[in-house]
């Protein structure tokens, strides 16, 4: 519906009211419905995921086409970077929020810090999902407000042109509101658990749900030791209950990404049901490290697995887990993607050690030669040091090219002293163009960093705090932040607009007419940046 219908909709559902309604204004009312598109997370569920399906579609058109995202903990950080990406790009296309699962234990539980563990309160997942939300909407009735005011002054002026190219523009206006891909981690319990926070992630507005095949109450960060995996069976249960939770909720287009930690988890914890040689049970457990039994040498509290006639015993640890044969990463990866695309999931997750695209891609491929149309979801992580990472890769390509590398040390190629070479040229050039040489050979249709803003809140508080409280004082702050923001166009210099100052303004003038009592008069400072 325009602008103009919106008003005329306000008009007579007022008019047909009669005279207590009389004081009310239909388009001041039009401009509040249409700075709340979105009355329900369902709503923005809907929309979002009807986003993503699309882009996938046009990633499997064309590999050029992924998508993007950063990790984000709080709802202005989100805020601030849709309205950054509108400013600097024009629109939104093919880019996303994460929420991540390791910013939401580490700096949004009540129990302080916390590591990736899912030791947090489940809650704080869709209550954050939530909080992303309403500061993206917030952004939309910002900008909304801004247009509005600008159409009130043009009407005033009686520039007709200018009107009606502001109502256009109202009409065509572009939300902040884009698709989360939102960390469930393992589930938080059992397959009943991992549908009950679902919903709570889906009413909150997620359109994409990412869980990990992780035991629940072992599950540890993804770039960390320790990991243990549980059977398919299980993992699939949880899959089927996030499918569950879609429908229940009316979003049937939801998208499931199903992660495998199983590259660099070396332990599980059930031995897993097989009813027969080769099925899904049994391939799971042909990777257990066993040793062959003799039935007359069994110790006590051993656990038995037979195998092409024979008795194996399982390696049980003291923590009483069980571990995997070495060197078996890869293929029970391949397993578990393929056998999670056919149990519902919509996306996958692989989770390696360092960004290298051709291990993640010979991976793909053995997948897609079941799934041809197979895509991933990819942590651009910070855990790895991606620096020394692609430098090492550089230096070795150049090593079996026969180039000489004399003048390189291997082992500090992250040193400043190479800064300036060709070998660190190289490799930040492949470091660039990682995300678009990924999604073309491995099959990567959105790349994420999970945890960017954890580290630019670091590392600028670092810097505003040793120019602050060292020699340079309020110049600190004036030079490298303010100045900086006036001279970028940073919305947020004018932070009592950012705050949502003048939408409130506007509401006391349509509830209260001449008697509002507005706070963007003349005396507000803020008009000292309305050059800015």
């Amino acid at each position: 519906m325009s602008y103009s219908d919106r008003i005329e909709e306000m008009n007579q559902t007022i008019a047909a009211n009669g005279a207590p309604w009389g004081a009310i204004d239909g388009e001041s009312a039009a401009r509040m419905v249409v700075q709340n598109r979105f009355r329900t997370g369902l709503d923005i569920a809907r929309y979002t995921a009807k986003i993503m399906r699309e882009d996938m579609e046009a990633y499997d058109r064309d590999p050029a086409n992924y998508t993007q995202s950063l990790g984000t903990w709080h709802g202005f950080i989100a805020q601030q970077k849709m309205i950054s990406i509108k400013k600097h790009f024009g629109n939104t296309k093919r880019r996303y929020l994460y929420l991540s699962g390791w910013m939401v234990a580490a700096l949004r539980s009540e129990f302080g810090p916390l590591p990736d563990q899912s030791m947090h309160e489940k809650t704080s997942v869709p209550n954050l999902i939530g909080e992303l939300y309403t500061f993206l909407k917030q952004a939309d009735a910002r900008e909304l407000g801004m247009m509005f005011r600008d159409l009130d002054a043009a009407r005033d002026a009686g520039d007709q042109v200018e009107a009606q190219r502001l109502q256009k523009a109202i009409d065509d206006h572009e939300t902040h509101v884009v698709p989360i891909i939102a960390d469930i981690d393992a589930g938080f319990g059992n397959a009943e658990a991992t549908y009950l926070l679902a919903k709570k992630m889906i009413e909150a507005g997620a359109c994409a749900l990412q869980i990990e095949n992780q035991v629940s109450d072992e599950k540890q960060c993804g770039h960390q030791d320790g990991k243990v995996t549980v059977p398919h069976e299980e993992f699939h249960q949880k899959i089927r209950a996030i499918r569950y939770a879609f429908l229940e909720l009316g979003v049937p287009e939801g998208i499931i990404v199903a992660r495998t930690d199983s590259l660099g988890a070396g332990l599980t914890k059930s031995i897993a049901y097989s009813k027969e040689p080769g099925d899904l049970g049994d391939q799971y457990n042909s990777f257990l490290d066993c040793d062959e039994v003799d039935a007359a040498d069994i110790k006590n509290g051993q656990v038995f697995i037979s195998r092409d006639g024979k008795l194996l015993a399982p390696k049980r640890l003291p923590s009483n887990l069980y571990q995997f044969r070495p060197g078996t990463g890869e293929d029970r990866c391949v397993l578990d993607c393929i056998t999670a695309l056919e149990a519902g999931a919509d996306l996958l997750w692989i989770e390696t050690e360092k960004p290298h695209v051709e291990q993640i891609a010979g991976m793909v491929d053995r997948v897609r030669e079941v799934v041809p149309n197979a895509k991933l979801v990819y942590n651009n992580s910070p855990s790895f040091n991606w620096t020394l990472n692609f430098r090492q890769q550089v230096y070795d390509a150049w090593a079996e090219a026969g180039k000489d590398v004399s003048a390189y040390d291997r082992d500090r190629l992250m040193s400043v002293d190479y800064d300036g070479t060709d070998l660190a040229a190289e490799a930040d050039e492949k470091i660039r163009t990682f995300q678009a040489d990924g999604s073309k050979r491995a099959g990567i249709f959105h790349h994420l960093i999970t945890l960017p803003t954890y580290h630019t809140a670091a590392l600028s508080t670092d810097n505003l705090a040793k120019e602050y409280f060292g020699e340079q004082a309020m110049l600190g702050y004036v030079k490298n932040v303010q100045r900086e923001e006036i001279r970028q166009g940073i919305a947020c210099v004018k932070h009592q607009n950012m705050a949502g100052s003048d939408v409130g303004d506007d509401h006391k003038e349509y509830f209260a007419g001449e008697a509002a009592l507005k706070a963007g008069g003349k005396d507000n400072t803020m008009n000292q940046f309305a050059a800015a």
